[in-house]
C-alpha cells in the first residue's frame, strides 16, 4: 500500500469511483463516505456510494443518503457499478471481510483501491493507496484531513461539512472520548465558521428515537444486564425475540453497551445480540484494558484499543458461557 499523498495527482483526472464502508454503516461510515462524494462530485468525477447493507433510519436525514445503493437489496446494479469502477475508496474498514457480501466483488474489482481508516492491523495488502492512523478520532476526521492536504479546503461545503461532523460527534461519544484530541476541536471549529449548525445535526441523530427503542432500553437494563463485580465487567444479552417484541430494527441497539460504562467501578462492558445468521459482539472499555485483542483473540474480531466488535457462530447461552470462562484470564488485567 503506497502512502496516501501518492494518490492525490488523480483527484485532477475525472473517474468512476465507488465509496464503501463496513456493514451496517454507522455515522462515521456513512459521514465519511457522504462527505467524501460531496466533495469528489465537485472535482468532475462520478462517485457511487454503495453500502454492504442498510443503515439505521437516524442517518436518513443525511445530505444524499437517498443516493446510496444498498448492495443486499439492489445486487445486479452494484456489482454493474463497481465492475467499472476506476477507484474504490474503502472507508471506516480495512478489511475487506467486513463488507460482508461486498467482500468477493471488492477483492475481484481490477481496479485502484483507496483506504482510509483508523482501526488496527489493516490488511495492507489489499489496497493500492492508503492511510490507517489509530490515534484520529474518526475515519470522517481523515477524509477532512485528506481533503485538506489535497489543497482543496475550499472544496468543504455546507454538505460535506455536515457529513462530516456526523461522524466525529458519534465516534468521539459527543466529544468526550480520548481520542478527542486538539485537532478534532480546530476542524470543528473550522466547519462552524463556514455556517455548520452543530446542534440540529445533534437532534437528528440523538433525539429520533421511538417510543419501542426507549422501552426496548428499560426493558433491557431491566433484564438483560449482568453486573460481575469480581472482574469489574458488565454483561448484555439481547435475544432475538426481544428484538422482534420491541419491533428493534437496525441502529436501535447502537449505545447500549456504553451504559455499562458509566457503572462506578466497571472496567469492562460487552453486550451480545442473538442475530439470525451469527451472535455480534460489542465491547468497551476503560483505561488500559485492551478489547480490540480481547476481540481478536476469542471473538474474531478487533476494532480500537477501547472499543471493538466481534462475532460468534454458536449460540446465545454457549457464547456467554465462553466468555465468562475467558474472563478469569483477564482478572489482573481487569483491576
Amino acid at each position: 500500500m503506497e502512502a496516501i499523498g501518492r494518490f492525490f495527482p488523480l483527484l485532477n483526472t475525472p473517474s468512476n469511483i465507488v465509496i464503501t464502508c463496513h456493514q451496517k454503516p454507522d455515522g462515521d461510515a456513512m459521514g465519511s463516505s457522504l462527505g467524501l462524494y460531496h466533495f469528489l462530485i465537485q472535482l468532475g468525477h462520478k462517485v457511487t456510494v454503495i453500502s454492504p447493507t442498510n443503515w439505521a433510519d437516524f442517518l436518513n436525514w443525511m445530505p444524499g443518503v437517498d443516493l446510496v445503493i444498498n448492495y443486499e437489496q439492489f445486487k445486479h446494479k452494484a456489482q454493474a457499478i463497481v465492475d467499472e469502477a476506476d477507484i474504490i475508496f474503502c472507508l471506516d474498514f480495512n478489511i475487506l471481510h467486513r463488507t460482508k457480501h461486498l467482500e468477493k466483488p471488492l477483492a475481484a474489482a481490477n481496479c485502484i483501491k483507496v483506504l482510509i481508516d483508523h482501526h488496527q492491523q489493516p490488511a495492507e495488502e489489499e489496497f493500492t493507496y492508503g492511510i490507517s492512523l489509530t490515534t484520529k478520532s474518526s475515519t470522517c476526521e481523515m477524509v477532512y484531513d485528506f481533503i485538506v492536504a489535497s489543497g482543496n479546503q475550499d472544496k468543504i461545503n455546507l454538505d460535506v461539512a455536515k457529513s462530516l461532523y456526523t461522524g466525529v460527534m458519534t465516534d468521539t461519544g459527543s466529544f468526550r472520548f480520548p481520542s478527542t484530541t486538539a485537532s478534532v476541536h480546530l476542524m470543528v471549529a473550522y466547519l462552524k465558521e463556514i455556517g455548520l449548525e452543530h446542534s440540529e445535526i445533534h437532534s437528528n441523530i440523538f433525539d429520533s428515537s421511538l417510543e419501542n427503542r426507549l422501552r426496548f432500553t428499560g426493558f433491557a437494563l431491566l433484564n438483560r444486564m449482568e453486573v460481575l463485580y469480581e472482574y469489574n465487567t458488565a454483561i448484555m444479552y439481547i435475544y432475538s425475540q426481544d428484538l422482534k417484541r420491541f419491533e428493534i430494527k437496525t441502529g436501535d441497539t447502537e449505545g447500549l453497551v456504553n451504559y455499562l460504562l458509566s457503572m462506578q467501578g466497571i472496567k469492562f462492558g460487552a453486550i451480545v445480540i442473538d442475530r439470525d445468521e451469527e451472535r455480534k459482539w460489542s465491547f468497551r472499555s476503560k483505561g488500559d484494558f485492551d478489547v480490540n485483542t480481547f476481540a481478536r483473540i476469542h471473538f474474531e474480531g478487533g476494532g480500537h484499543f477501547n472499543a471493538a466488535g466481534g462475532r460468534s457462530d454458536a449460540n446465545l447461552e454457549d457464547t456467554l458461557a465462553k466468555f465468562k470462562k475467558i474472563l478469569p484470564e483477564y482478572e489482573q488485567q481487569l483491576h
